[in-house]
């Protein structure tokens, strides 16, 4: 058994067929360090799906994940940094987003082997 943890997040993408590609293209090829920085943070399995211009990613973590330590040492890589800002040209918030928040938690609202 997994000691993994899941996570779910939303985010959308500007509603423009262009940038949603030139977004996708980004992720067929990101950066190195930026791939380091996740797997260094306790990810071990991160997966982002699109429908339309809303992403969802899936996360899991090990035990030494947190997303206090990820933001800290994001804050702290001048890559990390540079992506971000990159990646903010073609990210929107949602709508319930607080100023600044990109990436909102989702609730699990059913598990199939909850309901045996």
């Amino acid at each position: 058994m997994s000691t993994n943890k899941r996570y779910c997040l939303a985010l959308d993408l500007k509603n423009d067929p262009v940038l949603i590609a030139e977004y996708e293209t980004y992720h067929k090829a990101v950066w190195p360090d930026i791939l380091q920085s996740i797997r260094e943070s306790g990810i071990v399995l991160l997966e982002i799906y699109r429908v339309e211009n809303r992403l969802f990613m899936i996360m899991e973590v090990n035990a030494d994940f947190s997303f206090d330590k990820k933001n800290i040492a994001d804050a702290a890589n001048p890559t990390v940094q540079r992506w971000e800002e990159l990646m903010w040209q073609y990210q929107q918030a949602l709508p319930s987003a607080k100023p600044g928040e990109k990436w909102l938690l989702m609730e699990k609202i059913f598990d199939l082997n909850s309901n045996s």
